[in-house]
């Protein structure tokens, strides 16, 4: 069977660029997988867990929003934040999803930007799953 090319890119950074044996993500329609000769394929891409096998071992990461297209053994993955698994601090990722469930449950601030803080509780909820999974 032959290989993909795997290229996971934020806004930063390209946080991943190399050759893998499958990929699978958190889509939008729920989580799919890549392998070798898959059709074109385009789609969301939502918070969660990503993985993939490269030959020698499996890795995964935790992902956000943005989008995923796989072509002619591609698979382009552009998202807002991708970390992987080893570089979560387990108990960061906790405070901060403290921190959010508790700004959300203040309402009664007028100051508060309830999507970012939403999208902060989504978002360290996943880092806090995704960290203790593989430990």
């Amino acid at each position: 069977m032959g290989r993909l090319f795997l290229e996971i890119v934020t806004p930063e950074k390209i946080v991943v660029s190399q050759e893998v044996d499958s990929v699978v993500a958190p889509g939008t329609d729920g989580e799919f997988g890549v392998l070798p000769g898959h059709i074109h394929f385009l789609t969301g891409i939502v918070p969660g867990e990503l993985r993939y096998n490269t030959g020698t071992g499996k890795e995964s990461m935790a992902v956000t929003t943005g989008f995923a297209e796989v072509s002619n053994n591609k698979v382009s993955i552009l998202v807002d934040a991708a970390e992987k698994t080893s570089e979560i601090d387990a108990e960061r990722a906790r405070q901060s999803m403290e921190r959010a469930r508790e700004r959300l449950g203040d309402r009664r601030s007028e100051d508060i930007d309830t999507l970012r803080a939403e999208a902060a509780l989504i978002r360290a909820i996943m880092r806090v799953r995704v960290v203790e999974k593989a430990i």
